[in-house]
């Protein structure tokens, strides 16, 4: 049995090195590839995703999971070994259903659509960006198909990106964070908030040397990390040593700061993953909502809070005198905060984040079902934006094209940045009860606490638990969206209901 073990292990290794080295081809495609490679990259993701793909599906594998069957049911567990084997049987299971062409396909689609996406989106062109949204919509539609008849077809999707969380479950949690955002967006609405200083002048490459300084003080082991311009940030790497975090640089703005504090969060769930299995699947991260949790979590609950700041500002004073040397902290604290519907998602405030996110979960359904002609596709988000947010589309760049989840086939993803940021007031509140003085220790500069607490809690568990089975064992509670909706009522100084 140990033998059977040592095989199908070797055969997860490979498997994982493959996804591994597909994402830092992905990296480098976003990031420092000339846009001219874009058809030999294509085809080089798509032969890791067959070749990974092969390796996950191989009758071997079947075959080494039947053989370990009895054992696993001695296993304690919660080890290491017990959650390799089931972590491994379900992949295995939902893989097989899939033919290697259709998900070669499927990888080669996605890379030939990121640098039409940026064009379209720079230009602000729609139509030239249709087709290719159409192609990926089809492959998503022959994925759906692989797991037979469904009552609803956006589960398949949604198991993607969050394990065994079902669509009901999501629009029933969003059904109740709705209203209550609606309301406390018009409550806010006519609040006068001066954040005036947040534009002017900031040098590039001075904000770059912030960012860098930024990771650094939230903490990662030495030389392990890298960060890089991109249109679109996100996080990757191919290991936990060898961890990439992109952001956006505006001359007249300070996003890329928050940006940068967002991505941290992916990157530092990738850095703290289970050494002793992170070269298996069951030692990556168990979900994008709980990814999403940390990330939400250190730009907002530690990078937007009063504390970090009155650590913080002096520094970004110095860095930036004209801008902020006559702005006192409380004053650089609200307008951070500052409440103000808009257009763009990943540059929102707390409360109407999540009206974006609804809107992107309501259309992503409506498109997987066949409810919206993907040519009518602007009109539909801009309408809802006006309904939801009370904001004009002035274009397609600022509408339905600001976000690359579509043009990499990302379908069944977006609900899981809502899904983050309500647990990430969960993981924080334990965080705070467990830790003791969590504030005051940001507002030291220390944050080693944290960082280990969440390592130990969240990161270093892998994908030894389901999501909501791991959120549980962390805070003692599945996800529940009544912290979330009290925290955002305290902060922003709206009542809380008894």
């Amino acid at each position: 049995m140990a033998d059977a073990f040592d095989r199908l292990t070797s055969r997860l290794a490979d498997y994982s090195s493959l996804e591994a080295l597909a994402y830092l081809l992905a990296w480098d495609q976003r990031t420092m590839m000339p846009p001219g490679g874009t058809a030999h990259r294509s085809e080089h993701l798509a032969l890791l995703e067959r070749l990974g793909h092969q390796t996950l599906t191989d009758p071997e594998t079947g075959r080494l999971l039947d053989e370990l069957e009895s054992r696993e049911a001695s296993l304690d567990p919660d080890s290491w070994e017990a959650a390799t084997i089931r972590v491994a049987r379900r992949d295995y299971r939902k893989a097989v259903q899939v033919a290697t062409d259709l998900r070669a396909e499927m990888a080669r689609a996605a890379s030939e659509s990121a640098p039409v996406w940026i064009e379209a989106k720079t230009t602000s062109n729609f139509e030239l960006f249709l087709p290719l949204l159409e192609r990926n919509l089809e492959l998503r539609h022959r994925y759906v198909e692989c797991f037979g008849p469904q009552e609803e077809p956006y589960d398949v999707l949604l198991d993607d990106f969050e394990p065994e969380m079902k669509t009901a479950e999501v629009r029933r949690i969003f059904d109740e964070i709705k209203p209550e955002l609606v309301q406390l967006i018009a409550d806010l609405r006519g609040r006068d908030v001066d954040d005036s200083f947040l534009a002017g002048d900031f040098a590039i490459d001075e904000q770059v040397a912030l960012d860098l300084e930024v990771v650094d003080v939230f903490g990662h082991r030495p030389n392990t990390w890298r960060i890089d311009p991109t249109e679109h940030p996100f996080a990757a790497g191919a290991g936990i040593d060898d961890v990439r975090i992109t952001t956006h640089y505006y001359p007249d703005h300070l996003k890329s700061l928050f940006s940068t504090m967002h991505e941290y969060g992916h990157g530092l769930y990738a850095h703290q993953l289970p050494r002793e299995v992170a070269h298996l699947p069951v030692g990556q991260h168990t979900s994008l909502g709980i990814h999403e949790s940390q990330s939400r979590l250190w730009e907002n609950l530690v990078g937007r809070s009063l504390p970090f700041w009155r650590f913080f500002y002096p520094r970004l004073q110095e860095v930036f005198p004209e801008q902020f040397g006559g702005v006192d902290v409380e004053t650089f604290y609200a307008g951070i905060n500052k409440v103000q519907p808009s257009l763009i998602r990943i540059e929102a405030d707390e409360v109407t984040y999540g009206m974006h996110v609804i809107l992107r979960f309501e259309l992503e359904q409506d498109m997987i079902n066949g409810r919206v002609e993907l040519r009518d596709l602007p009109q539909r988000w801009a309408e809802k934006m006006d309904e939801y947010l009370g904001v004009q589309v002035p274009d397609h760049a600022r509408g339905v094209l600001q976000d690359m989840h579509w043009a990499s086939g990302l379908v069944g993803y977006f609900s899981t940045y809502l899904l983050g940021t309500v647990m990430s007031v969960q993981i924080w509140e334990k965080a705070g009860e467990e830790l003791g003085d969590l504030e005051g220790q940001i507002e030291r500069g220390e944050f080693a606490p944290l960082r280990e607490w969440l390592g130990a809690r969240i990161h270093g568990q892998g994908r030894k638990y389901p999501p909501q089975e791991l959120l549980r064992r962390a805070t003692g509670s599945t996800i529940d969206a009544r912290p979330y909706l009290a925290y955002l009522k305290k902060k922003f100084g709206a009542p809380v209901a008894v």
